[in-house]
């Protein structure tokens, strides 16, 4: 079954621990006929690095039809809200927001999925050769696949709008319905805005579901932290060779699939010692590594100092 990159951890660029996420809110809701949209916003650490991303998630099951579905998944940082967002604190009441001590940075992740059967309506819409955009409307596209999304400036307002709006029942419905067709119009416009006739050295990067695989690997890698997996065991979780997945990867990425895993492993080290105040043997363990001594050397190599000397700073 095709697993989608995870949003949170993509924007983040490494994985989470599940204690470093405390969740502000949590919506989910469904608008009759139209979509299933969720967001969920969590607190915000100084420490983190987020990139605002955006991702079309598309989901085809051959042999059952009901598992299809669009899916636009976006993560945004940067905004502030008051913890007493419902009955609004003292300072909120009062305008003066800037001195409100229940404000708090967040990171807001929010889903929207779209049915088979409500996208269709705008395949047919269509007079023209089929393009990509009518086949993944129409669920003719027979690969699932997972594309990154540029947030432009129209993208932001009209997620700014969903997080913010004053809409309730019906109204909201209508709203949501709304400001949903809009990103599900700007995220058609970038999928075909991108070179799908980009000239790559390895020829079989040129077949889409080959690049996915690529795509794929490189989040299994972020999910393996922890856990270290061959380049043997990548290749078959993703179902490519190793030779193409070696070349791919580098192709891609710009650099070895080695390379990038120690890199990742690395920083997400120097969080765990430096921000999260473990020590240098529980961090050994848990990145996965059978000697402190191996996980030191590994760390130097990375980042030019020991671990016992990061902690020190």
């Amino acid at each position: 079954m095709y697993q989608p990159l995870n949003i949170l951890s993509l924007s983040h660029r490494q994985p989470f621990m599940h204690d470093d996420l405390e969740t502000l809110l949590e919506v989910e809701r469904t608008v009759p006929g139209s979509v299933k949209y969720g967001i969920t916003r969590y607190k915000k650490h100084d420490q983190w690095n987020i990139e605002d991303t955006g991702v079309l998630v598309y989901n085809y099951v051959k042999n059952n039809p009901e598992e299809n579905y669009l899916e636009l998944r976006f993560c945004v940082s940067g905004n502030v809200y008051c913890r007493q967002k419902e009955t609004e604190c003292d300072y909120c009441k009062l305008n003066k927001s800037r001195s409100c001590v229940e404000k708090v940075d967040s990171v807001d992740v929010l889903s929207f999925s779209f049915s088979p059967a409500y996208l269709h309506q705008f395949a047919k819409a269509h007079n023209t050769p089929a393009t990509l955009t009518d086949d993944v409307l129409s669920f003719s596209h027979t690969t699932s696949f997972s594309k990154s999304l540029p947030l432009c400036g129209k993208t932001r307002m009209a997620i700014e709008g969903l997080l913010n709006h004053t809409y309730s029942d019906t109204l909201e419905n209508i709203f949501i319905n709304a400001q949903t067709q809009i990103l599900l119009l700007y995220s058609m416009d970038c999928m075909l805005g991108e070179k799908l006739d980009t000239v790559f050295t390895c020829k079989f990067l040129a077949n889409e579901a080959d690049r996915d695989k690529i795509i794929k690997a490189r989040e299994i890698l972020l999910q393996h932290i922890g856990e270290p997996i061959t380049i043997k065991a990548l290749s078959r979780k993703v179902a490519i060779n190793e030779c193409y997945l070696k070349k791919g990867f580098k192709e891609i990425f710009g650099t070895t699939i080695f390379d990038f895993y120690q890199g990742q492993r690395m920083e997400h080290a120097k969080y765990l010692l430096y921000d999260k105040g473990l020590s240098v043997t529980e961090v050994s363990l848990l990145l996965g590594y059978s000697s402190i001594s191996h996980f030191s050397t590994a760390f130097k190599k990375h980042t030019g100092l020991k671990p016992c000397e990061l902690l020190i700073r």
